[in-house]
Parts: C-alpha cells; sequence; structure tokens
C-alpha cells in the first residue's frame, strides 16, 4: 500500500498495515532548509522553493504526506494584513488591526488570486505533479476563529466575545467564507486533505465558547468543504474533544498536553487522530530510546497518524522525525494489519 494510501484510509480510520506518519502542520527546520537548499523566507514567497521545502517532508523525513504552507499568514495577507515573512530561524507574523468588532468586513473578490494565496496554490500544483500518485498532499486554512484574532487583534476579539457576541458572531459567519473559498482552490490545485487550523486554544477560549461560537460552524465546514478535514487546535483540548468529535471532523490534530491514551478515548470510534508527540521532549530533545518509546505509547493508544503536535521548532533536528518515522514503518515489519 502506498503511503497516500495509507495516510487517507488513515483519515477514515479504514484498515492500513501500519499507523500512518505525517504533520498537518510545518516540519520546517533549519537544518532540512540547509538539506534542500530551500530557504525561509523565500519558501513563503516562492512556489518553486515552497514545494521543495515541503517535498522533503517525504523524500528526507520519510513522512506520508507532504504539507506546503508552512505560516499562518496567507489568508490574512490577502484580507490586507501587515506581513512580515520572517527570517531562515524565525516564523512568519502578520499584524492586523484591520477592523474592529461592528465593522463590515470586505472580502476581495480577488481573494484567492492574490500572491499571498496564489504561492502555495501553485505549490500544491507542483506537488501533486510530482507525487500526487504516491504520497497525500496536504493543504492548510484557518478557520473564522484563527482568521479574527488577525483582523481584529487578540485582545479585542476576545473582550467581544463577551461584549458583543452578536457582533462576533456576525465576523465569523462572513470570515467563515474566507476559509471555505480558500479551501476550495487548494482541493482544486490538488489538495487530498486540508489542515483545518482554528486556535480555539484552552487559554484564550472556553470549552462553552467553542461550542456557542465554533461548533456548529465546524460542522458546516465538513459539509461545505468537499475533502477530508484535519482539525488543529494547540494546547490541551481534553476539555472539547467531546464537542470536536460531533462537528463530522474526519481528523483531530492534537497538543501532547493531552495524553494519548486520553484522546483516543474522549475521541471515542469515529474520530481518526493525528500528532500527540512533544515537539520539545521527542522532536526536538528526544532520542532514540524515547523516540521509540513515543511511538509504542501512541501505537497502543491507536493513534492513527503518528507525527509531531504541532508546527515543529525551527531549532529542532529533522532526523528526529526521520528516525519517528522510521521506527513506525519498522514497527510494521513485524505487525499485522491494523484497523
Amino acid at each position: 500500500m502506498k503511503p497516500k494510501e495509507i495516510f487517507i484510509r488513515s483519515l477514515k480510520r479504514e484498515p492500513v498495515p501500519r499507523p500512518a506518519t505525517g504533520s498537518a502542520t510545518s516540519v520546517a527546520t533549519v537544518d532540512l532548509m540547509k538539506k534542500t537548499g530551500c530557504f525561509f523566507p523565500e519558501a513563503h514567497t516562492d512556489p518553486e522553493i515552497m514545494a521543495g521545502l515541503a517535498a522533503a517532508g517525504y523524500t528526507e523525513i520519510g513522512f506520508d504526506n507532504i504539507m506546503p504552507l508552512f505560516s499562518v499568514c496567507h489568508e490574512s495577507v490577502a484580507l490586507g494584513c501587515r506581513e512580515d515573512w520572517g527570517v531562515i530561524d524565525r516564523m512568519p507574523d502578520c499584524r492586523g488591526g484591520l477592523y474592529t468588532i461592528g465593522d463590515d468586513i470586505a472580502i476581495p473578490r480577488d481573494l484567492v488570486n492574490r500572491p499571498s494565496c496564489r504561492v502555495p496554490l501553485e505549490a500544491l500544483r507542483i506537488l501533486k505533479k510530482r507525487f500526487g500518485d504516491d504520497v497525500a498532499v496536504v493543504g492548510k486554512v484557518f478557520g473564522p476563529w484563527t482568521l479574527g484574532y488577525h483582523i481584529f487583534g487578540v485582545e479585542e476579539f476576545l473582550i467581544s466575545t463577551i461584549t458583543d457576541p452578536v457582533g462576533v458572531k456576525r465576523a465569523l459567519a462572513t470570515l467563515k467564507e474566507v476559509t471555505v473559498a480558500f479551501a476550495r482552490a487548494q482541493i482544486d490545485a490538488g489538495a487530498d486533505a486540508l489542515c483545518f487550523a482554528d486556535h480555539a486554544t484552552r487559554d484564550l477560549c472556553s470549552p462553552d465558547a467553542y461550542r456557542d461560537f465554533l461548533f456548529d460552524i465546524h460542522h458546516e465546514m465538513t459539509e461545505r468543504i468537499p475533502c477530508p478535514l484535519i482539525l488543529h487546535i494547540c494546547g490541551d483540548t481534553s476539555d472539547r474533544i467531546g464537542y470536536i468529535r460531533d462537528t463530522g471532523m474526519d481528523c483531530f490534530h492534537f497538543d501532547s498536553k493531552v495524553p494519548a491514551i486520553q484522546a483516543r478515548e474522549l475521541a471515542g470510534e469515529t474520530l481518526a487522530l493525528m500528532g500527540g508527540t512533544s515537539n520539545f521532549t521527542v522532536i526536538r530533545e528526544g532520542t532514540p530510546e524515547t523516540i521509540t518509546a513515543d511511538v509504542r505509547e501512541k501505537i497502543a493508544a491507536r493513534i492513527d497518524i503518528i507525527g509531531p503536535e504541532c508546527a515543529v521548532p525551527l531549532d529542532a533536528p529533522y532526523r528526529n522525525m526521520q528516525l519517528l518515522a522510521s521506527e513506525v514503518k519498522r514497527w510494521s515489519e513485524k505487525s499485522d494489519t491494523v484497523s
């Protein structure tokens, strides 16, 4: 079974010869850039360089998927936020404050054709042409909660969930159309699945706020975006995995703050799980022994796609991800099909 089939079947919790390996978020590291010759910040703004760095997730690390959108900025920059594409050892940042709650948000008609969106769309086409029969090509979009942070500013947005919840819901209803438009464009460009990142983290969004502001929207996205969706939320999400399970999302990319066995218990048998491997104790600081122990823990907990919990630290050694992927495959050589 090719890596692509293993990855896609794992998203659906269908029988596979081994757990999949991969990430829905960035696997870019400084040493991986040096290995490939594809560097930040050009990997955010040049489609060939973006595709070249993303491809290393498969060609160098050995993951079953590739994902070329390394930053959180693409849609927000297209909406008008000021961008700082960073440097080789610093991720990009976007500065918003474009609107206040209650303003009418203008979505440009040419949103997906603006450079910050057009570049990853072209990178997806390149990757699909090069690897589409063998490896899962995964895109990434941001949900309306994250876009709200960017265009309003985090403080104003969060305060407004208390002082003007109607205004926040109105803004989310507008911003979700940005998510859908960019998602459909990525599917047209060749994405087999999408990371749907919406940073409703525990320290910024209570479980009640998730239920009241986002549950219905996330359910709606599963109906309007015609491909498997991998919801990504950082932090301890144990208080909302039950809600996430009921949205209809195919997969949840979870943080190591939720123990793997607890994540599986909360997710039930229908929601696939990805990630859960600590970026710090395993991906950056890990040894062969701790990486092996982590893989075995994830396999015992029936995690469907084993890999980093979030975008990996830029100073992490990419070979630790390589060791993780190799250990999963080594385990499969002595095991029967998993389901």
